[in-house]
């Protein structure tokens, strides 16, 4: 049986992404202590509200993707593909740590056992069950980072600026939160990969592009957003609401089809709306190109927009602090810019480094070829292919019968594969390479 081998590259951003979630997590915590003593209440309380909202919404698809995964697969198959931190754990037991909101978590030790047992043992591991858990807490990672982070940074530049506070220390903070956001982006657009073909493999260079364009993209984003919020505070609640309406729109008329049940594909569509508020995220089916360049396009002019009104403010009615013209018309034009040099990068990226092919092309399509009987056949596992192995096929020294043959024994033929693919995960990476 072939064995599952995370890369260096892989584990080392594997690890560092659990480092920015504990930090994550004690940032939060300061966060809120400070408000509290500092007697903030409104900011303490639109915090919460991020923190908590945040985690129930991952919490959900968490445990929805469990609760589709058990009626996919019959209770032995199931047993095949959990890791030992799974095993130990009833549907009760995993029901209850999604509620205590320890959900997220528990995929993140799955996901470590599997990667040190990969690393530092000789044990035999199905691929497929390794990256099926990559994939999604990939996507969980990603639906946290746009429904918690990015709205928490809108939040705390906001602030900072209202205290007219922005010193050197402050911007790096503001920029190594930005670039975590564009981290958690770049996983994502990481874990897809293992859906190319070997051919067609992308080079470490097209995820630190891939990771430039987004940067700058977000960047821009939520500095007009921070810019607009600190004159006219009550009235980004109005922003956010009206364009996440006109997205929920477009993405219910694009009829997607994500997620397993009615009530989780309303979910997804109201959770992609969102992400769409910040940064694109390719959800829809077929080619994207003018869909994207009228994103685009639209997100330019509301950047435009909101920068034009922080500037009329800070001219005609500035707040307790006052930005003199020349800066506040230098402020625009660079947040303006800085996203126009983002979209050159990513049109740069889809021209050299982005392969586009069609669904047949890509890993993991399982409706492809014969029907084949899984109790007859042990897999050797290629790099990066996802499979399915039932309980028979671990026994050492199986060999091949031919069925067709009128029982006549044969030597054994080459292993066939059985793929078994993450099929959320595959949509996402029809869409991402379409």
């Amino acid at each position: 049986m072939g064995k599952f081998k995370f890369s260096p590259l892989d584990i080392f951003l594997m690890f560092l992404g659990l480092v920015f979630l504990v930090v994550d997590i004690v940032l939060d915590v300061l966060a809120v202590v400070n408000f509290y003593q500092e007697k903030s209440y409104g900011s303490l309380f639109l915090l919460i509200l991020l923190l908590v909202g945040s985690s129930l919404l991952v919490q959900a698809f968490s445990w929805l993707w469990y609760r589709y995964e058990e009626s996919e697969r019959d209770q032995e198959e199931k047993s095949m593909n959990q890791t030992k931190v799974e095993k130990y754990l009833s549907r009760s037991h995993l029901k209850l740590l999604h509620v205590l909101q320890l959900g997220i978590y528990f995929r993140h030790a799955g996901v470590v056992e599997m990667s040190l047992c990969s690393a530092y043992s000789q044990v035999n591991d199905s691929e497929g069950f390794a990256v099926y858990m990559i994939h999604d807490l990939s996507m969980l990672r990603l639906i946290e980072t746009f429904s918690e982070s990015a709205p928490q940074l809108v939040l705390m530049i906001t602030i900072i600026m209202q205290q007219g506070q922005l010193d050197p220390i402050t911007v790096l903070k503001a920029v190594g939160s930005m670039s975590a956001i564009a981290l958690s982006v770049t996983m994502y657009h990481r874990s897809m990969r293992s859906f190319l073909p070997d051919k067609e493999k992308q080079q470490l260079i097209s995820s630190v592009v891939y990771f430039l364009w987004n940067l700058l993209l977000i960047s821009s984003r939520l500095t007009a957003l921070a810019l607009f919020a600190s004159v006219l505070p009550c009235f980004i609640f109005t922003h956010f609401l009206c364009s996440w309406l006109v997205l929920f729109f477009f993405l219910w008329r694009s009829k997607t089809d994500f997620m397993s049940s009615p009530c989780g594909e309303w979910l997804y569509r109201a959770t992609v709306a969102l992400i769409w508020y910040f940064d694109w995220f390719n959800a829809l089916k077929g080619g994207t190109r003018y869909k994207t360049m009228v994103y685009h396009g639209y997100i330019l002019v509301d950047i435009s927009v909101l920068c034009s009104l922080w500037c009329w403010k800070m001219i005609t009615d500035p707040p307790l602090f006052e930005v003199q013209l020349p800066y506040a018309v230098i402020a625009v034009v660079t947040v303006v810019a800085v996203y126009i040099v983002g979209l050159v990068l990513k049109m740069i990226y889809y021209r050299c480094y982005h392969p586009n092919l069609s669904k047949e092309e890509l890993k993991g399509d399982d409706t492809k070829g014969p029907p084949v009987d899984k109790r007859l056949i042990i897999c050797e596992i290629p790099s990066e292919d996802v499979v399915d192995l039932s309980k028979d096929d671990l026994e050492d020294n199986v060999r091949f019968r031919d069925l067709n043959d009128e029982g006549r024994s044969n030597p054994a033929k080459p292993a066939t594969e059985i793929k078994r693919c993450n099929k959320r995960m595959r949509k996402l990476a029809e869409n991402f390479y379409s």
